[in-house]
């Protein structure tokens, strides 16, 4: 290192906007140094040290311009290397001071852009771009498979896309947040749509209010082409509700277009596979406000006379138990009354796997999936507490379980005690569940700037109402989902942790990152396993870039950081990941493994969303969002190093086969392809765009 040069934040600040004018347009002093200060940090071009260190005493005596204000604690320090020092020629005037400062700061830029700084090019270039692709570890793979070439970033997000569709100047990172009107398929009229009751063969029962056809005859011209000849519906049940709408509806239906039905297979079908699933008249009383709450609201009364006569301090000591005692007296809802309620406590938490709760690709089919490859805990999509007590019908879908998923919880998110404690009530009363979650670290912006998700980690009062009002309006275990904190540097978990114990939570899971992160950088696992030092007797999840079973038993037995371990995108990435933890072993799945495990995927999903035209355009599409994460798995054959790790990126690579390098492309145009092989031709209008337009590799 040639020389070391004190500078400020504010120097570095008025520098760039000086020296890349057009790239910093628009940026703030504080965006500056949330952002591009602390990547330069992170690559060592910049350090912050106390101007005390003996370091910068040395780099100041060596500099008797520098000044330093009055009070002034730190100071910044760019460095320079030898070889580049000859390069700022005094009185040169394209390097001016602030220039000289700039560049020090970026010399990871400068080296890998020289021809742009020895005058052989004019093309303008874009350093953040470079300095944010620097340093991200690539994966290891055996140099027989990889090929040169450079996969186009966008096509592989905005594929699916018409041409005079694509717009143009957006950003390439975060939420497609326009995805879903680009998804939404073509809305059919009335007079196409055949009636649901004339479809399977019986007499329609709105009779002329009906909006939908009747004419059998003109709706079997017009219908679409079947997509086979087996329908997966009447296969499994022998009884296909769907009828003459059902795309594989010659399976089931004569010449005459009357529907056939196995009875012998309809007697051996086990009832009530899907559970939780809540009546129209269930949805209207919630939407009239008929549903009543008495456990949360007893408990709220009691809250707040609490609150009144002992102060905030004192807060709810005895509250919980109170509106226990309370509980015989309150009157309690018809559908409580019909099932069987779940003793909390019973559940031992420690040891087992847990699927996470994933919004969107953690649907139903998904979870049967993952539940084939052995995973213990599953959860629903996080459910927004408000929509369930208005009774919206997506919301109260997500609280849907199959009976495969013998450990089964529901995740709630929300700000307010009163409107959780009544969603939990609902869930408590009407639902077979083994556990409530609440959700304290969603990161997206809906539910953090609302208050909800990762929001509640600043407010720990809030969190011990919410807590105390879900603990006391319901029978089962209540759990909590969190991360380290909101800021990066501000971690908050461990004091919230005791906490948690002392309420009476059952299962607590950490991940490992601040809800600043998201999913970005490493999860901190020795911030976990502090955690876990004064969980008591809670136990307490860790989770946060695991996906082998090496990274799984490290942290569970080697480092011993945690009782348990939460997975999500490597779940997504490679479900029969829980199979590898239970053998521990490396499974070097075929890519026709991979392929019936889709086909078994679309299967599921025909039998939740259905096998008509809608039905089947949900299946494509949560089988394309999934896809966005599940080709970013690499063969454990062509490694050279195992395991894979979740912030690596590939380089561009063949697989061994064809269809293992079709599974793995990142253009959504290859995943189109797939969804091809197993649910047929997409319809001309067809439009995709994914969720994500990155998945976090950083």
């Amino acid at each position: 290192m040639a020389r070391m040069g004190p500078q400020t934040q504010h120097k570095l600040y008025s520098a760039a906007l000086e020296s890349f004018p057009n790239e910093f347009a628009g940026i703030s002093r504080c965006k500056f140094k949330e952002t591009y200060i602390r990547n330069l940090k992170e690559f060592k071009q910049v350090i912050v040290k106390p101007c005390c260190d003996p370091e910068v005493i040395t780099a100041m005596a060596a500099d008797p311009d520098t000044r330093v204000r009055p009070g002034q604690k730190t100071i910044w320090l760019a460095s320079i290397p030898d070889q580049l020092a000859a390069k700022y020629v005094p009185g040169n005037p394209a390097m001016t001071t602030s220039n000289i400062e700039v560049l020090d700061a970026i010399d990871e830029e400068r080296t890998k852009s020289k021809d742009f700084w020895t005058g052989e090019t004019n093309k303008p270039h874009d350093w953040k771009a470079i300095l944010k692709e620097a340093g991200k570890p690539t994966t290891p793979i055996k140099p027989e498979y990889i090929i040169q070439r450079e996969v186009n970033k966008a096509a592989a997000t905005e594929a699916a896309l018409p041409a005079e569709e694509e717009s143009k100047g957006e950003k390439k990172s975060g939420q497609n947040k326009k995805r879903a009107a680009k998804n939404k398929p073509k809305p059919r009229q009335n007079a196409e749509r055949l009636c649901r009751s004339v479809a399977i063969g019986e007499e329609c029962t709105i009779g002329a209010a009906c909006k939908s056809s009747h004419d059998v005859a003109a709706f079997m011209e017009k219908k679409e082409p079947d997509l086979g000849s087996q329908c997966p519906i009447f296969d499994e049940f022998g009884k296909c509700v769907f009828g003459l709408r059902c795309r594989y509806a010659m399976a089931h239906t004569t010449a005459e277009f009357t529907q056939v039905v196995d009875n012998e297979k309809v007697q051996k079908t086990q009832p009530n596979q899907v559970l939780n699933q809540m009546s129209r008249d269930m949805q209207i009383r919630l939407r009239k406000h008929q549903e009543k709450f008495p456990r949360t609201q007893e408990f709220d009364v009691q809250w707040q006379a609490s609150m009144k006569d002992n102060g905030a301090q004192a807060g709810s000591a005895n509250t919980e138990e109170s509106a226990r005692d309370a509980q015989d007296d309150t009157v309690k809802t018809e559908q409580a009354s019909k099932r069987q309620r779940k003793a909390r406590g019973r559940i031992d938490y420690r040891g087992k796997t847990y699927l996470a709760p994933l919004t969107t690709v953690g649907n139903l089919p998904f979870r049967r999936v993952c539940k084939e490859f052995g995973v213990n805990i599953t959860c629903s999509e996080m459910a927004i507490a408000g929509n369930i007590i208005q009774g919206q019908g997506s919301e109260l879908a997500l609280l849907k379980r199959h009976a495969s998923e013998d450990i089964f919880g529901v995740q709630l998110a929300g700000n307010r005690a009163d409107i959780v404690g009544k969603a939990a009530e609902f869930v408590s009363n009407n639902c077979d569940v083994d556990f409530i979650d609440l959700n304290m670290g969603c990161p997206i912006d809906m539910a953090f700037n609302n208050g909800g998700g990762s929001a509640l980690l600043a407010h720990p009062r809030k969190i011990e109402r919410i807590v105390r009002t879900m603990l006391a309006a319901t029978d089962c275990d209540i759990t909590v989902k969190f991360r380290t904190g909101i800021s990066r540097d501000v971690n908050v978990a461990h004091k919230l942790v005791p906490q948690f114990a002392s309420w009476g939570t059952a299962l607590g899971t950490l991940h490992g990152r601040s809800r600043q992160q998201r999913y970005t950088k490493v999860a901190d696992w020795d911030y976990i396993g502090e955690c876990q030092n004064v969980a008591e007797t809670m136990p307490l999840f860790g989770g946060g870039d695991v996906m082998s079973w090496e990274d799984y038993w490290g942290h569970m037995e080697t480092q011993k950081q945690c009782d348990g371990i939460m997975i999500g995108r490597g779940a997504l990435i490679k479900p029969w990941l829980f199979r590898e933890i239970e053998e521990r072993r490396v499974w070097d799945i075929s890519a026709s493994e991979r392929l019936d495990m889709l086909r078994q995927f679309t299967r599921f999903g025909m039998e939740h969303w259905g096998t008509d035209t809608q039905g089947i355009a949900n299946v494509r599409r949560y089988l394309l969002e999934w896809q966005s994460f599940l080709h970013r798995y690499i063969p454990a054959g062509i490694l050279e190093v195992l395991p894979q790790k979740i912030n690596e990126r590939p380089p561009a690579f063949v697989g061994r086969n064809d269809l293992e390098t079709l599974l793995s492309s990142p253009l959504a145009s290859d995943w189109v392809k797939i969804s091809e092989m197993l649910l047929g031709p997409v319809p001309d209008d067809f439009t995709f765009v994914p969720k994500h337009k990155s998945n976090s590799y950083e």
